[in-house]
């Protein structure tokens, strides 16, 4: 009976350690394949991020030879605020260049092509050639449309002042016969402030000197008055006497 019993608990034990060895297997099996599913997906992973730069970088490539051989497509201009991003210059100044701009711009439409650029510089007695004007345009055309928008106008005079523009450049003479030399601008409007202090100055000692003036007279007739009465006064005892 106990060796039936003892034969009994053996074959469970087997059974339940074929049972756990099967577990086991299905659990490294499980295992394995979620391992090969994750290197699947970084491969997958890593091939298409590098198809997005392959493809990035393409465009880029495509771009660049397209504004090289001239045929690039202009790419719309951000809306852009002069007195933010031109902090070096004063509302005044970039008044003024505003003025200029809208005076060539005859074409009403915001930009100065070549034939409007031409025309500005034989008003400003600099006429340039054909060849002159297009590399003009190229110096500040950062969006490649072959003419200038108001943005890239103001560049010009931000190059100028900044002595990034060489000396036989067309637009450092445009910039120095514009009227609006911003290289010296600092010292006329120093020149400017300093003739108005003067002016200032003058005309407070003038006040000063007119208020004195004014004190002085009363000053006076307050000592006629003062002689007037004692006179009086030493008229009237003579008469009481």
């Amino acid at each position: 009976m106990a060796s039936e019993e003892l034969a009994q608990k053996l074959q469970r034990r087997l059974q339940l350690e074929e049972s756990g060895a099967a577990a086991e297997g299905e659990a490294v099996a499980k295992g394995e394949e979620e391992e090969v599913a994750a290197v699947a997906g970084d491969e997958a992973e890593r091939s298409s991020l590098t198809a997005s730069a392959d493809a990035e970088l393409s465009a880029k490539l495509c771009r660049r030879q397209d504004i090289n051989e001239g045929a690039a497509q202009p790419r719309r201009a951000a809306v852009f605020n002069p007195y933010t991003e031109f902090k070096e210059f004063s509302r005044r100044q970039i008044k003024d260049m505003e003025r200029m701009f809208r005076l060539y711009d005859s074409g009403r439409d915001g930009y100065i092509d070549l034939m409007e650029l031409k025309l500005m510089m034989e008003k400003l007695g600099a006429p340039q050639t054909h060849l002159g004007l297009k590399n003009m345009i190229k110096e500040v055309d950062e969006d490649f449309d072959g003419k200038l928008s108001f943005r890239e106008f103001l560049l010009i005079f931000h190059k100028a002042a900044a002595g990034e523009l060489e000396e036989d450049s067309g637009l450092l003479t445009l910039a120095k016969l514009s009227e609006i030399d911003v290289s010296i601008e600092g010292v006329k409007g120093a020149k400017n402030f300093f003739e108005a202090k003067v002016q200032a100055l003058s005309s407070a000692s003038k006040f000063e000197a007119e208020i004195k003036a004014e004190q002085d007279e009363r000053k006076r007739e307050e000592e006629e008055r003062k002689h007037r009465r004692a006179a009086f006064r030493e008229l009237k005892s003579a008469f009481t006497q």
